[in-house]
C-alpha cells in the first residue's frame, strides 16, 4: 500500500498552509462580527479603533473596501462582506480592522461601536415550518404504478404502513484549519494563499469581486487542512485581505478565530423529515413518501436535499412521492457539508426502514435485499454496477450479524444492540484538465489546479500517472493547488479521483503520442521509423530502444508536455451511477446512567476500483466517524437571539479517540469503467451516509427506545 506523498511534510510541520505564509511588511486583518440576527446597521463608531496603536485601516459598510458580487459559473452570485448595512444573522462580518500585528488588529476591533436598528428575527426551524416555502431548483417527484391514482391510494392498498417524523441538527464543518488568507499584490497581480477546494474557482471569484482580469489573480492552496464542503467558496478573509492589500499596498493576512468560523462561514442545515412506508406482508415496498424541510439562510442560497438525495433512488418501491421545502431563517449560511442531503436524509430513511422491519418481524438486512433497486424508481437507466447485496453478505459475516437478537442482549450493566443501514452516494464527475510533462531526467510532472483537502488526491495523481505512463511511481511528481495549472475544478462531491484521474489517462495518451511523433521526426533518433511506447521507452521495430529521457536529451529537449481533459459525457444517457455500502454498528447503553457508547462498527463499500487502499480506508473511516459524531455528539444550539450557544470546541462536541474504539472497513472491488476510464467511484462521502441511522437502530435494538432525532442524548433514553 502506498503512503500519502504529502504525509511526511504534514507530520513534520513542513507543509505550509494558507496562514503559514509570511512576507516582509505583512499587515494583519481581524473581522468584526454582528451581535444581532436581523436588522440594519445605523452607525459604526470607529474613532477609537482608528486611533489605536498600529492600526492601518478600519473598513465598514460606511467606508467599505471596493468589492463586487462575484459571478461563478459553478455557484452563481456570491455574497461579499461590507457592501451593505443589512444584517441577516448573528456573527455576520460587518467590519475589518487592519493593523501591524494580529493582536493590535484584534484589540482595535473590540473598540468598534455599532448601533443597530434591530428587527424581529426568525431563528427556529420548528416555528418556521408553518410558513415553509418551495425549495428553489427542486421539483417534487411522484411515481405511481399503472392503475394507481394517488400516493394515498397506494398506502391504502398496503398491508403494513409505518409513518414517523425525524429530525437532524445544524452542524459545523469543524475543519482543523480555520479559514484564512494571505494576499499579496505585485505589479498589478494578486497572489492569494488560502485553503480552498479549488484554486481556479477561487481565482475566478476573486477576479470577479475585485474587477480585474482572471489573468491578474493567482490562487495557491497546495495544502488544505480539511474542508468537507466548507471551503468550496471563497471565504470572507480572502475577499477582505485581497481588497485591503490593494488599498494599503502591502501584504495582508487574515484568519478567522475558531469562534468566528462557526458564524462567518457556512454549515449544515437542520432538517425535519416525515417518512411513510407502505409494504406488502412479505416486506415488498408498495409506497414510499418522504417530505422534507430544511433550514436555510435568509438569502435562500442553499437547499439540503434530504428526500431527493435518498428516497428518490434507493429502493424499488412501486409508488413514490418526495417533496422538499425550505424554511428561511436569520442564521449563518448553509452549504454543502460531507454527503449533503444523503447524510441527514439517510438517518430518516434508514431509521424508517428499520421500523418497518420491526413491524413486519423481518430481518433488517433481508428487508433491504427484498427491495434493492436495479434503477432509480421511475427511471429506465439501470445502475452501471451494484454490489450492495455482497456488501451486506460480507458485513453480516464479519460482524456476527447472525448472533444478533431482535431484543439485544445484556453484558453486565450494559445493554448491547446492533444496527445496520444502507449507504449510497451518487458517483459523479466534474470537468478536469491535467498537464503531463516528461522531463529529460526520466521523471514526469503531473499538474492540475484542483485541491487535496486531505483526500489523498495528490497521491492518486501519482499512482494513476505512473500506471498510465508505465513508469515507477517514484518518478512521478504530482502538483496541485495552483490556479496557474490547468483547471482541475473543485475537490468535492467525491469526484476528484474519477475526474482528475480520467484526465490523467487522457493526458498520458496525448503526451505519449507527442513523444512518438518527436521520436520519428526528421533528425530524431528514429527518423521515419515505426515506433511504439512501452514501460517508459520508445521502441523501434528493429529492436532499438530509448527511454523518454534519453530521447529528449538526444533531440536537445528539456521536456515535452501535453494536456488532457475529461468530462461527463454520453454515459449519463445510458446508466445511473452510484457508490454503495453497508454500515454495521454495535452500541452499549448503560442500564442506569443511559450513557451510550459505540463499541464497534464496520463499513463494507462498493466504490469501484480502489486506487490507494491505505488512503481509501482512511477516508471511509473518517466518514464513518463523522456519522457517529452526528448520531451521538454534534449539534449547534441556536438561541432565540440567533447567537450560537456552543460556537466553539468547548461546547460543540466531536468524537475523540475514546469514542471510537473499533472501526473496520472493507471494499468489494469491481471497477466501473462505464462510469469513467479509471473505474473508480466516489468514496470520501459515502462513509458518513447511513451511520447515524445504524447507531440509532442499534440503540433501539439495545433498549427498545426509538429515538427519531440526532444527536441522541442521555435524556432521550431515560425511562420512568
Amino acid at each position: 500500500m502506498t503512503s500519502r506523498l504529502d504525509g511526511p511534510l504534514k507530520v513534520t510541520g513542513q507543509a505550509k498552509y494558507g496562514a503559514d505564509h509570511n512576507f516582509p511588511g505583512t499587515a494583519y486583518g481581524y473581522l468584526v462580527l454582528s451581535t444581532i440576527a436581523y436588522g440594519e446597521i445605523e452607525s459604526m463608531d470607529v474613532a477609537a479603533a482608528e486611533s489605536a496603536p498600529g492600526v492601518l485601516g478600519v473598513y465598514t459598510p460606511f467606508e467599505p473596501l471596493e468589492l463586487n458580487r462575484p459571478q461563478s459559473p459553478l455557484f452563481g452570485e456570491s455574497w461579499v462582506p461590507l457592501q451593505d448595512r443589512e444584517v441577516t444573522y448573528y456573527g455576520q462580518p460587518i467590519g475589518f480592522v487592519v493593523a501591524e500585528t494580529f493582536e493590535r488588529a484584534r484589540d482595535a476591533a473590540m473598540l468598534v461601536g455599532v448601533t443597530y436598528r434591530e428587527r424581529p428575527a426568525s431563528t427556529s426551524l420548528e416555528e418556521g415550518l408553518a410558513t415553509a416555502e418551495d425549495a428553489p431548483g427542486t421539483e417534487d417527484v411522484e411515481v405511481l404504478a399503472e392503475g394507481v391514482e394517488s400516493i394515498e391510494d397506494a398506502f391504502a392498498a398496503s398491508s403494513v404502513v409505518v409513518e414517523a417524523t425525524y429530525r437532524t441538527a445544524t452542524q459545523n464543518h469543524a475543519a482543523m484549519e480555520p479559514h484564512s488568507a494571505v494576499a499579496v499584490w505585485e505589479d498589478g497581480t494578486l497572489t492569494v494563499y488560502s485553503g480552498n477546494q479549488g484554486s481556479d474557482l477561487q481565482a475566478a471569484e476573486l477576479a470577479s469581486a475585485l474587477g480585474v482580469d482572471i489573468t491578474s489573480v493567482r490562487a495557491l492552496n497546495p495544502f488544505v487542512g480539511g474542508a468537507f464542503g466548507g471551503k468550496g467558496r471563497t471565504s470572507a478573509p480572502a475577499y477582505l485581505a485581497a481588497a485591503a492589500a490593494r488599498v494599503l499596498g502591502r501584504p495582508v493576512k487574515a484568519a478567522l478565530t475558531r469562534e468566528q468560523v462557526f458564524t462567518a462561514t457556512a454549515g449544515r442545515a437542520a432538517t425535519v423529515q416525515k417518512i411513510a412506508l407502505g409494504a406488502a406482508e412479505d416486506g415488498t415496498l408498495i409506497a414510499l413518501r418522504h417530505d422534507s424541510w430544511c433550514s436555510t439562510a435568509a438569502d435562500r442560497s442553499f437547499v439540503e436535499p434530504t428526500s431527493h438525495g435518498t428516497s428518490r433512488e434507493w429502493y424499488a418501491t412501486q409508488n413514490l412521492a418526495v417533496s422538499q421545502k425550505i424554511v428561511p431563517l436569520h442564521i449563518p449560511p448553509t452549504t454543502f457539508m460531507r454527503a449533503p442531503g444523503e447524510a441527514p436524509g439517510s438517518f430518516a430513511l434508514e431509521s424508517a426502514i428499520d421500523e418497518l422491519a420491526v413491524e413486519l418481524g423481518v430481518d433488517p438486512i433481508e428487508l433491504r435485499r427484498r427491495n434493492s433497486s436495479i434503477a432509480p424508481p421511475g427511471k429506465d437507466l439501470q445502475w452501471s454496477s451494484k454490489h450492495l447485496d455482497e456488501c451486506f453478505q460480507i458485513g453480516a459475516e464479519r460482524f456476527g450479524w447472525a448472533q444478533r437478537s431482535p431484543r439485544g442482549r445484556e453484558d453486565g450493566d450494559w445493554l448491547v444492540g446492533m444496527g445496520v443501514a444502507t449507504a449510497m452516494f451518487p458517483a459523479l464527475r466534474f470537468p478536469a484538465t491535467v498537464e503531463i510533462t516528461l522531463r529529460a531526467n526520466e521523471t514526469a510532472v503531473i499538474s492540475t489546479s484542483g485541491a487535496d483537502p486531505g483526500t489523498g488526491l495528490l497521491t492518486v495523481l501519482a499512482l494513476v500517472g505512473a500506471e498510465s505512463l508505465a513508469v515507477p511511481v517514484e518518478r512521478i511528481t504530482p502538483r496541485l493547488g495552483d490556479s496557474a495549472f490547468p483547471p482541475g475544478g473543485m475537490s468535492g462531491g467525491s469526484t476528484a479521483t474519477a475526474s482528475a484521474g480520467s484526465a490523467v489517462m487522457v493526458a498520458a495518451t496525448e503526451v505519449i503520442d507527442a513523444l512518438l511523433a518527436l521520436a520519428s521526426a526528421p533528425g530524431a533518433p528514429f527518423e521515419g521509423a515505426e515506433v511504439s511506447y512501452e514501460d517508459g521507452r520508445v521502441l523501434a521495430e528493429d529492436g532499438r530502444a530509448l527511454s523518454f529521457g534519453e530521447l529528449l536529451r538526444a533531440v536537445n529537449r528539456e521536456s515535452l508536455s501535453a494536456t488532457g481533459s475529461s468530462a461527463p459525457g454520453e454515459e449519463l444517457t445510458k446508466h445511473s451511477f452510484s457508490s454503495f455500502g453497508a454500515q454495521f454498528c454495535e452500541v452499549r447503553v448503560h442500564k442506569w446512567t443511559r450513557e451510550t457508547r459505540l463499541s464497534r462498527m464496520l463499513g463494507v463499500f462498493d466504490c469501484g476500483r480502489i486506487i490507494n487502499e491505505k488512503a481509501a480506508r482512511s477516508q471511509a473511516l473518517g466518514g464513518m466517524i463523522w456519522g457517529v459524531s452526528a448520531a451521538l455528539h454534534e449539534a449547534l444550539e441556536i438561541e432565540g437571539s440567533g447567537r450560537l450557544a456552543n460556537g466553539d470546541f468547548a461546547g460543540y462536541l466531536v468524537p475523540v479517540n475514546a469514542d471510537i474504539p473499533e472501526a473496520e472497513v472493507e471494499f468489494v472491488q469491481y471497477p466501473d469503467t462505464l462510469h469513467n476510464a479509471v473505474g473508480s467511484k466516489g468514496l470520501g462521502e459515502i462513509g458518513t451516509v447511513g451511520v447515524a441511522a445504524a447507531v440509532a437502530n442499534a440503540v433501539y435494538n439495545a433498549t427498545g427506545i426509538r429515538v427519531r432525532h440526532i444527536p441522541i442524548t442521555i435524556e432521550d433514553l431515560l425511562v420512568e
